[in-house]
């Protein structure tokens, strides 16, 4: 009788302790998106306002890859962004974060404030155990300018050049625009 109190005791310390770091790397998540968000929406104003639309598209296409390396860096975890629609070949979804994109779309469809998507799951695979953290990235207005469905031709002719490959088109304000993305080793 002992015993099986003494392992069922164990088992929910072990249950308390995966929930309290589950919350940990949660909210851990969830400051990663932020900074990053905060970091490249402030670097974007900066450059609009510094230079136009077509020298900031540098800010994305140069300054973004690295603000996510020293966020990630910093908090020891893998953060960026994807979607649906990519731009940046290097920015594309794993399974899981496809499969998340889609949800996002569905919820969307269904009401949901796209400001409120975000979700979190512990996976597997053939590398170990991985926290996942995923938050929907509305379209605002500001990202129409390359983003929208009506472009200028001079950003269109830089768009093609640095992504010929460029799906990033077609938005609308309150579409999902892609989402950002947390990975990290458990």
């Amino acid at each position: 009788m002992k015993a099986s109190f003494l392992l069922g005791f164990i088992f929910l310390l072990g249950v308390s302790a995966c929930s309290q770091n589950v919350e940990k790397q949660l909210t851990e998540s969830r400051e990663a998106t932020k900074q990053l968000g905060s970091h490249l929406k402030q670097k974007l104003s900066q450059s609009m306002q510094a230079n136009g639309p077509i020298e900031a598209m540098d800010v994305c296409n140069i300054e973004a890859e690295g603000i996510a390396a020293n966020i990630s860096n910093n908090l020891g975890l893998e953060v960026g962004r994807t979607s649906l629609k990519l731009r940046n070949v290097k920015n594309a979804s794993d399974d899981w974060e496809n499969e998340i994109l889609h949800y996002f779309e569905q919820q969307k469809q269904s009401g949901a404030e796209i400001k409120n998507l975000e979700i979190y799951e512990v996976t597997k695979d053939q590398d170990g155990k991985w926290f996942r953290y995923m938050k929907a990235i509305p379209t605002s207005e500001v990202c129409l300018i390359c983003h929208g469905e009506t472009i200028a031709q001079p950003i269109q002719e830089k768009l093609h050049t640095l992504y010929p490959d460029d799906q990033a088109t077609g938005f609308n304000i309150g579409d999902i625009r892609g989402a950002f993305t947390v990975k990290l080793k458990m």
